[in-house]
């Protein structure tokens, strides 16, 4: 009898686990921060498309600014129409300082052959995608550690931080 009862209570037991188990991953949600949001310019230059990047383990603001700058620079996959970067354009380093991004690209960006059109759907892909993290607003771009007034076509002014409203 005594046996009896022990079974009935760890089935008990084991049941009302499971059915806790059950009922917080249903409830639960992802967590938040699991993914960055990358824009990239489409080849009008005007519309700007949103997409989900799923992040690594590291989530400091730092660490989340370099990945959304790389994706960014990256750009969408190849089949999509986009206007991209320059080929072998990669980001160098990123740092948050207050509400601004400074990014360091390499000097490949200022190989453009797209001019004054291309130019502002690349960077602003970048500006968008980086001020799409919290606490991020603006966006300092330099090339290989140097500020630079503008790029060697001179179509965009990169001496001051970049925001949404710069477009």
């Amino acid at each position: 009898m005594k046996s009896i009862r022990l079974l009935a209570i760890v089935v008990i037991l084991a049941a009302a686990i499971y059915l806790g188990y059950r009922v917080v991953r249903h409830f639960s949600k992802p967590s938040a921060g699991d993914s960055v949001t990358v824009y990239y310019s489409k080849v009008d230059g005007e519309t700007m498309v949103p997409w989900k990047v799923s992040l690594g383990p590291a989530r400091d603001p730092q660490s989340v600014a370099f990945y959304a700058a790389t994706q960014a620079v990256a750009g969408p996959p190849s089949d999509v129409e986009a206007i991209r970067f320059p080929t072998g354009t990669i980001v160098r380093q990123v740092d948050v300082s207050g509400s601004t991004a400074i990014i360091d690209l390499s000097h490949e960006v200022e190989v453009n052959g797209g001019g004054s059109f291309a130019e502002t759907g690349e960077f602003k892909a970048l500006v968008w995608s980086l001020t799409a993290i919290p606490g991020i607003s603006a966006v300092q771009v330099r090339i290989d550690g140097r500020k630079v007034p503008t790029l060697p076509g001179g179509h965009l002014e990169l001496d001051e931080p970049l925001t949404r409203s710069s477009w």
